[in-house]
């Protein structure tokens, strides 16, 4: 299999185990904190994948220096801190079809970042693109729908803005060093500053200033304990298969790809997580929800080349 064929794999099967992600999490909403469940399922995921890092670098006869240690930190931080935890707190406040459309908006941020920071060039069709990206958004989310509630609306773009930021940057270590190697180290690197959040918050001092503040949603959270026995299993179904594998493959589609067309994992999850969530949740697929998957597929096909517009030449690879 070419390199170019590994990387469109990669993207679908990123796609199709990110699509299952809501339907987990949502599956034991309440029953964990959002520090709790973010910092267990990848701090199990990063573990995992610690066997195969190792066999990697030795492969490609790679040593890790100490400014890669601080690079994993701020990736952590990223992806894993910022990122997740803003999406863990967007599902206690939407239905996880929307939140997964939400979410998926990062692909937009993606092609952004990938242009800014990466120096890949954005043609005019790519704008086009993430106009209908946007408009699809603008669809799903259905802001004057009063039932929605618009904190997990906007948790959910934060959420997409950091984790397009973790993707984009993670690129160059990742063809250096392979994408178990930047995932692992990335995924451990936040879990580790969760946990230490945690404790930090378990602090009677610290707890009485988050309360007061109306951050009550950070203090005393719990890390194992008062874990049922039937939360086990979408843990970690979330920790093994999502956070693990999932990443990896996504981390795969950059490093055999380009981040634009590493995007295209978030173009694809919009159609699968509603029907995933309607099967498994019973969640409704609205009308509006079908016209901004619609003009999801119609920006997908226009970036990577599908569907030509007046103008439109071939980028060369």
């Amino acid at each position: 299999m070419s390199k170019r064929k590994f990387g469109y794999l990669s993207i679908f099967l990123a796609a199709a185990i990110f699509s299952t992600m809501e339907v987990a999490l949502k599956s034991v909403s309440g029953v964990f904190s959002p520090l709790q469940i973010t910092s267990l399922r990848f701090l199990i995921g990063g573990i995992c994948l610690i066997p195969f890092v190792i066999h990697s670098l030795k492969k490609r006869g790679e040593h890790l220096e100490k400014k890669d240690f601080l690079f994993f930190v701020g990736e952590g931080l990223l992806c894993v801190v910022f990122g997740m935890v803003c999406y863990q707190m967007a599902i206690q406040y939407c239905p996880a079809s929307v939140v997964a459309v939400i979410f998926s908006i990062n692909a937009l941020f993606t092609t952004l970042f990938a242009g800014l920071i990466l120096k890949e060039p954005l043609e005019k069709h790519h704008y086009i693109a993430l106009a209908l990206e946007v408009t699809a958004i603008l669809f799903i989310v259905n802001p004057f729908q009063q039932q929605l509630d618009m904190k997990g609306v906007i948790l959910g773009i934060i959420s997409a803005v950091f984790f397009s930021l973790y993707g984009v940057a993670g690129r160059r270590r990742s063809v250096k060093y392979g994408s178990l190697t930047v995932t692992c180290g990335s995924v451990l690197s936040g879990s580790l500053i969760l946990i230490l959040c945690i404790f930090i918050g378990r602090i009677p001092a610290v707890s009485a200033w988050l309360n007061s503040l109306g951050l009550s949603l950070f203090a005393d959270v719990p890390l194992l304990k008062g874990i049922p026995g039937n939360a086990w299993l979408p843990l970690l179904y979330v920790s093994i298969v999502v956070s693990a594998g999932g990443y990896v493959f996504y981390m795969l589609a950059f490093e055999n790809t380009s981040g634009r067309e590493a995007a295209l994992v978030y173009f694809i999850k919009p159609i699968l997580a509603p029907l995933i969530a309607l099967v498994f949740l019973r969640e409704s697929i609205p009308l509006n929800m079908w016209i901004g998957i619609a003009l999801f597929l119609l920006g997908a096909g226009i970036a990577i080349g599908l569907i030509k517009l007046p103008g439109h030449k071939k980028t060369e690879e």
